[in-house]
């Protein structure tokens, strides 16, 4: 069944990659690994999970691609950050200049990084590694109404579509920037989720305890003026940003052509739970590098039944926890190819 948004333009299907067959061949090679059954953990099941993402016992991760999608948020003048609006497009030359905590991460890692302005309050100059695909300066302030109205959602998700129809390699890393932005993700979270948005609102950029208790009242208004906001794509146009909508397109294009898609933190984490709810196939090709100290995202997780890579403490975004798990992902493909059978070690298997 095809998901319309609107007449003219149908979001990508994304199907079930459920395969009994290629699961048994996978956990059969992993069982054969030269050490006690069971011993490589996590670890395992990372590797067959890429096996199932990609669609063979032999996985490799070509072409690693982190996409950082920037863009301003209305409700930002209520308060709802410890930072002013200016750090979103001062933010992106830094990771244009490769200053960045993801820049660097990225790196070292062998990871193309690209930024795209997908509706800063700024206007870039060209830059290599910049793409500019900007719906707007900024949502709207969605404590008083939508954030975006449905043109401008379809017109982000195409965005997203065609982005990700343009990278090479079969990795996506998700990564995002905006002031603000932790605002829309608690209410994504608390409309899809069905859950209070006091459970998922947090310090963000490092707001105090009565910051934060005046941005948990600032998001019940929001979620009280798009209370009409109820099928997923509704919700991003009223609760969402320019970014995480992109982000939402990218994610389900990425699906559609069997990419593995490593999710960063909170606001990554609500841009897929958009997707998921469009497209439950989604969750199959996810891998959750961390969980975030922004408060909210454990809840969040667990919303999407999800188990993170690593767990440090991190509250950073940028796609700096996808970074940093993707050599858990280049080790489990490694194992999994390059690892010695019992059989082909000469080693005898338990008795």
């Amino acid at each position: 069944m095809t998901n319309t948004l609107t007449p003219e333009f149908d979001l990508p299907i994304v199907g079930d990659l459920h395969d009994a067959p290629l699961a048994a061949a996978l956990q059969h090679k992993i069982d054969r690994k030269t050490v006690p059954h069971g011993a490589l953990g996590r670890l395992a099941a990372l590797a067959q999970r890429l096996g199932l993402i990609l669609g063979t016992t032999e996985p490799r991760l070509t072409q690693p691609q982190l996409v950082v999608f920037a863009a301003d948020h209305g409700v930002a003048a209520r308060g709802v950050s410890a930072y002013p609006s200016d750090v979103t497009w001062q933010m992106v030359g830094n990771f244009v200049a490769g200053g960045a905590a993801v820049s660097v991460l990225a790196r070292q890692h062998g990871i193309a990084q690209t930024v795209v302005d997908c509706g800063v309050r700024h206007d870039f100059e060209p830059a290599p590694g910049l793409l500019v695909r900007k719906i707007g300066p900024g949502t709207a302030d969605f404590s008083q109404g939508p954030a975006m109205s449905a043109a401008q959602c379809a017109d982000a998700l195409r965005n997203g579509i065609e982005l990700v129809k343009q990278l090479p390699g079969n990795a996506l890393l998700l990564g995002e920037m905006g002031i603000g932005n932790t605002s829309p993700a608690s209410c994504l979270a608390a409309r899809l989720g069905g859950i209070d948005v006091g459970e998922v609102t947090g310090a963000g950029t490092g707001l105090d305890s009565a910051g934060i208790a005046r941005k948990t009242a600032v998001l019940r208004e929001a979620l009280a003026a798009n209370a009409g906001a109820a099928d997923p794509l509704a919700v991003l146009a009223a609760l969402g940003g320019f970014e995480i909508a992109t982000m939402v397109g990218s994610v389900l294009q990425a699906s559609a052509e069997r990419r593995v898609i490593v999710v960063d933190g909170f606001i990554a984490s609500s841009a897929v739970l958009v997707a998921c709810r469009l497209a439950p196939p989604v969750l199959q090709r996810c891998v959750f590098a961390h969980r975030s100290d922004e408060r909210g995202h454990a809840r969040l997780l667990q919303l999407l039944g999800a188990e993170p890579l690593l767990d440090m403490g991190l509250r950073v975004g940028e796609g700096s926890g996808a970074a940093l798990a993707w050599p858990l992902l280049e080790s489990a493909c490694r194992i999994l190819n390059e690892m010695a059978s019992f059989e082909s070690a000469g080693v005898s298997d338990k008795g």
